[in-house]
């Protein structure tokens, strides 16, 4: 893998932004003050770290499942007693956390591999009909609409706006740029062009988003304006979303490398480079530890330093889903259509629920459940204790 640095990254901007208030603290899995009921986006907070609060039981039952129209790719959010998800039925769907009925849905234009963000009483979206769309969290109202000019596979992320009153929404296309929206207008800020699609999820800390690409490039983007900072040649189109930690990258591509990039001198760290098969799934960072899964139907994880290898879990499947960690235990799908939950210490097996359909979807760990997707066409829900009633 060739590492090539087009741009250094500005020394001023080696300081973390700050100012992200209260609202920020509570989005990001990784912090303390995040409310142990929930699980606002993708991978849990704008690092993308994979990270929930709390602790997971070492036996679930189910507690409830849901049927959509279609297979279930997207992966859940879950703020406020409700859970988020699209669906391949075109669908957003809104659902109770405590029992599994239905809220609310609206009908999109195309089918939502795209997973939501709950930020401040509002629900974005994007679609594969190329629209980001904002809804009332509560009744599924639409607020607003942006059109971009190809499909939204990857999910919003969000930071302060750059006058530090609102927020702003980040999102990839198809069309090949990455958008930064007003929150609550969804007006444009900025836009950032790469050199084709991008299908991940840009990750945001620091004053800094980082997104890969299909142009199998690392782009290094400032929150502020869009302007770029830097870009890193990795040799192979990127699926997966970066994860952010102490101004360094983790990340897998689409041939058989997952590496550690140091942003601010753009050098690769460390590759970690296994069998012949992809890495689609994004990376987990919690302490030493690093997990994602791989087509070689494993979950791996690896030292966060080093990248030398510390475990790895084999299922029957492809591991497209991306693991999420929630305190000694790791939850992550299969397309054996398995949902595992491994020690987190030493890989070992703990539990698993065979529903019988590929897992791509990646769990959302909250309040001591587990909701996941599936390509059987229902959301499940996970926790404690006796299965509900149905």
């Amino acid at each position: 893998m060739r590492i090539v640095v087009h741009r250094a990254l500005p020394s001023a901007l080696c300081l973390a932004i700050g100012g992200w208030g209260v609202a920020v603290a509570r989005a990001a899995a990784s912090d303390p003050d995040i409310s142990k009921a929930e699980w606002p986006m993708f991978r849990g907070g704008p690092a993308l770290n994979g990270v929930g609060a709390g602790k997971l039981d070492t036996r679930l039952s189910l507690r409830w499942s849901n049927k959509t129209g279609a297979a279930v790719r997207s992966s859940p959010a879950i703020v406020d007693g409700r859970v988020f998800v699209g669906s391949d039925d075109e669908r957003l769907h809104a659902i109770d956390f405590a029992t599994g009925t239905n809220l609310w849905s609206f009908k999109t234009g195309g089918p939502i591999e795209s997973s939501p963000l709950v930020l401040e009483g509002k629900v974005y979206i994007g679609c594969d009909d190329g629209v980001m769309r904002a809804f009332d969290a509560t009744n599924g109202k639409p607020l607003w609409s942006f059109p971009t000019g190809d499909r939204i596979p990857g999910s919003p992320n969000f930071t302060r706006a750059a006058d530090g009153k609102g927020w702003s929404i980040l999102f990839g296309s198809f069309d090949s740029r990455l958008y930064c929206l007003d929150a609550a207008t969804g007006r444009s800020n900025w836009t950032f062009e790469t050199g084709t699609g991008i299908k991940g999820t840009p990750a945001v800390a620091a004053g800094l988003t980082v997104v890969g690409g299909c142009d199998a490039m690392l782009h290094i983007i400032s929150l502020t304006n869009g302007a770029k900072l830097g870009e890193v040649e990795i040799g192979a189109p990127m699926l997966a979303s970066p994860a952010m930690h102490e101004r360094r990258a983790y990340v897998g591509h689409n041939e058989n490398v997952f590496f550690c990039v140091d942003l601010d001198r753009g050098t690769n760290l460390w590759s970690y480079k296994d069998r012949g098969f992809a890495y689609i799934s994004s990376p987990a960072l919690v302490g030493e530890r690093v997990l994602f899964g791989g087509r070689d139907k494993r979950l791996h994880c690896v030292n966060k330093d080093s990248g030398k290898v510390i475990w790895t879990f084999p299922t029957r499947g492809k591991v497209d889903s991306s693991p999420a960690v929630c305190g000694d235990k790791v939850v992550v799908g299969s397309d054996d259509g398995r949902l595992y939950v491994v020690s987190l210490k030493d890989g070992k097996d703990v539990w698993s629920y065979e529903i019988g359909q590929p897992i791509t979807s990646s769990p959302a760990v909250a309040d001591g459940e587990v909701v996941v997707g599936c390509e059987d066409g229902s959301v499940y829900c996970f926790g404690p204790g006796q299965p509900a009633k149905k």
